[in-house]
């Protein structure tokens, strides 16, 4: 990732905490998720080429916001 994209990323992310904020009160205040969920969702290990930077901010909604708790 080059200076310029890092840049643009960077700003996305900042959007998407904005947002998040913006629009919290239209997510569930507890997580509805089992503690432990998350395992199976992720890898056993990093993996060996960079992800596509989309498909992260994909897996942010997908995997990691289902057990964020918004108290």
């Amino acid at each position: 990732m080059d200076a310029a994209e890092f840049r643009r990323r960077g700003k996305e992310m900042v959007d998407y905490v904005a947002d998040y904020v913006e629009n919290i009160e239209k997510r569930q205040v507890y997580p509805d998720v089992e503690p432990g969920y998350l395992r199976p969702l992720i890898p056993e290990e990093a993996p060996e080429e960079a992800e596509n930077y989309e498909d992260v901010v994909k897996d942010i909604e997908r995997v990691i916001m289902p057990g964020v708790s918004q108290c």
